[in-house]
């Protein structure tokens, strides 16, 4: 019974489009870079059914509309809560940004550890994962990437 409610938690996310939680939003004059760095998450690989944990950076360049901050968290959980791969993740992250914000610029990169290679098989402990997705201004434009970079890495 234990086992089925932890493998409930886990597929929480399939109950909701996380996408919704974007939608409420705010006019605000602020076309610069929005950053939000370090939010925790954990999910299921979805070919071993073993966890990965990591981190998630969100930043936008705004169009016209701004979210709350705590939204994307709430994003990154919903998302992260299926079986999953963290590729796809991170593309579903900056979808859902992208179509609901309509921003200049979106960037979505994850950092993670993935049980499937560091409790099994080649058994390689701190190797972390690292991807990525850079759209419009961030893509477009090597100084607005290159600022970004440096203000995740500081």
């Amino acid at each position: 019974f234990r086992f089925i409610k932890a493998l409930a938690e886990h597929m929480a996310g399939y109950s909701e489009n996380p996408a919704l939680h974007l939608e409420k939003t705010f006019d605000v004059e602020h076309n610069d870079l929005v950053l939000v760095k370090d939010i925790p998450f954990n999910s299921l690989c979805e070919h071993h059914l073993a966890p990965f944990v990591g981190k998630v950076h969100i930043a936008y360049i705004p169009n016209s509309k701004i979210t709350g901050l705590s939204k994307f968290g709430r994003v990154v959980e919903g998302f992260a809560k299926r079986l999953q791969v963290q590729e796809r993740l991170t593309q579903q992250i900056a979808d859902a940004i992208e179509e609901v914000l309509e921003p200049q610029a979106v960037a979505v990169i994850i950092e993670a550890e993935h049980t499937c290679m560091s409790g099994r098989g080649i058994k390689k402990h701190g190797a972390s994962t690292v991807t990525s997705t850079m759209r419009g201004l961030f893509k477009e434009n090597p100084p607005a990437r290159g600022e970004l970079l440096q203000l995740i890495k500081d």
